[in-house]
């Protein structure tokens, strides 16, 4: 599994972006290598909520 677009939610609420268009920042960076569901601690979430946040 490839990540192209991915949202980071700090525990202090703050959001963090990343995609082909926005690489990397002060914060952190788009992963650059293969995620394994199984070995990666991910929050899988509906389409619908992973753009909700990715818009606002």
């Amino acid at each position: 599994m490839i990540a192209i677009k991915q949202a980071e939610l700090t525990p202090a609420g703050r959001l963090h972006r990343y995609s082909w268009e926005h690489l990397e920042d002060e914060h952190g960076f788009l992963t650059d290598q293969a995620l394994d569901p199984e070995e990666d601690p991910l929050e899988a979430i509906p389409a619908e909520e992973f753009q909700r946040v990715w818009t606002q």
